[in-house]
């Protein structure tokens, strides 16, 4: 199988997906802890690493900035040595922009390691206010001094970055990396307060105290951290990637598929098992991952409203919402973590579904957007049958929900944009190909 870098994708609906695939290690982790990497006075090596277009982009910034990054002896190994840490040349790092955030988060260990840092302009995903702002403030708080400039930002570390006390307005996911790979080497204590507390949160917590860290987690999202003088590398394997396995589960469900997810935990999922059980999911655990499947019949309209870690993950929200179009009665989904995450449901009324949007909090969760008239809440009328259509995508969790609903409707669709999935989805059309889907490039070069 040949697989072309072409952007579009034909996608023959109407087959159930059936099969096995595996997630490797989380998207939301792995980049992190290869920027953690940075801290240490040796090297580090990191398992269970996916191939997914953000780890390239790190580790193309890793290297401008004189980090050695190379494979390890078993496969989603990458072994990265920090021993000889360098500035980077602006236009180098300028070409990543635009490509990832994560860049943001080189910040605290450049400015350790080499009492600067330049950051470039930040892309991402275009699903609602994600703002940068709060990064320069908490590291103004460590002691850097930023200067804005056309190209980016650049940063300075006159002195030892200091510890000092943080209170997140809103419990981010950045924004607690951000301020755990900044203190980790700062001069005396750190307290963060409504610290988000993501399993991959936990995940970088530790690969930082492998490295020497001292980091306490408190039961009402307070992370205390110690400043140590020096750190060294670590041996971690990653968590697996809780988000795409959630994705290939909804896959099942809006299918009406059976698929063995390799690596999924159920730790880490129990509020989504728990929610795709009451839309009439099925699913099996066992050692090694959990099999996916509908189990016949009609599917159950559900209330549901995202949330911060435990609650309802909003990046498993829109994979479950093309489910919940095949849903008997009327199911209400109440976004609230990102504003703008439920605009992706306009493509899917073009194939069929009916789903209208609200600025009302429909749910009783405290919410930020309730009176900034935001489209944040969703009623989804079902069961409806989904048609082919040209689609567009429009980040990385709704892209992978339109190859959903294409897969689940009838008749062909094309699928633009496909090339933004590989950010967060490892060789997402082979495992396509091996669970049965009838997917092509418009040269024929993939198909199942």
């Amino acid at each position: 199988m040949t697989v072309s870098t072409d952007d579009v994708l034909l996608v023959h609906g109407g087959t159930p997906l059936e099969g096995e695939i595996r997630v490797r290690g989380a998207k939301n982790l792995v980049p992190k802890a290869m920027v953690a990497a940075l801290l240490g006075s040796g090297p580090s090596r990191l398992r269970n690493v996916p191939d997914i277009r953000d780890v390239r982009v790190v580790r193309g910034l890793l290297q401008l900035h004189g980090v050695t990054v190379r494979p390890g002896d078993e496969a989603g190994e990458l072994i990265l040595d920090p021993s000889h840490v360098e500035s980077a040349n602006v236009a180098d790092i300028d070409a990543h922009a635009g490509s990832s955030r994560i860049p943001i988060l080189f910040c605290g260990p450049l400015l350790h390691r080499l009492g600067h840092a330049f950051i470039p302009g930040l892309g991402g995903c275009d699903i609602g206010g994600r703002p940068v702002d709060f990064h320069f403030d908490v590291l103004r708080q460590f002691g850097a001094t930023i200067e804005k400039r056309a190209d980016g930002q650049y940063l300075e570390a006159p002195q030892r970055l200091r510890g000092c006390k943080i209170r997140l307005p809103y419990p981010s996911v950045g924004s607690t990396e951000q301020v755990l790979l900044t203190a980790v080497l700062a001069e005396g204590v750190t307290e963060l307060s409504n610290a988000a507390v993501e399993p991959e949160i936990e995940d970088l917590i530790c690969v930082l105290q492998k490295m020497g860290a001292i980091i306490s987690m408190d039961t009402d999202r307070t992370i205390r951290i110690t400043g140590v003088d020096k750190l060294g590398g670590y041996n971690h394997r990653a968590l697996p990637d809780r988000l795409e396995a959630a994705s290939w589960a909804s896959a099942a469900l809006a299918t009406e598929g059976n698929i063995y997810v390799r690596g999924a935990q159920q730790r880490s999922m129990m509020t989504f098992l728990n929610t795709y059980r009451k839309v009439g999911g099925a699913f099996e655990i066992d050692d090694e991952g959990i099999r996916f499947w509908h189990p016949g019949g009609s599917l159950d309209a559900i209330a549901l409203e995202t949330d911060v870690h435990p609650g309802f993950q909003t990046d498993w929200q829109q994979p479950l919402v093309v489910a919940l179009t095949q849903a008997s009665g009327l199911s209400i989904v109440h976004e609230t973590v990102y504003e703008s995450r439920l605009g992706f449901t306009s493509a899917l009324n073009q194939m069929g579904a009916h789903i209208q949007l609200y600025r009302e909090c429909l749910g009783g969760s405290a919410c930020r957007f309730g009176q900034r008239n935001f489209l944040h809440s969703a009623v989804v009328s079902g069961p409806t049958k989904l048609q082919g259509a040209d689609l567009v995508i429009p980040d990385l969790r709704g892209g992978f929900s339109y190859l959903i609903a294409a897969l689940a409707a009838q008749g062909t669709s094309r699928v633009h944009g496909i090339d933004l999935i590989n950010r967060g989805y490892e060789n997402f059309m082979e495992k396509l190909v091996s669970l049965g889907a009838h997917v092509e490039l418009p040269n024929g070069a993939l198909s199942a």
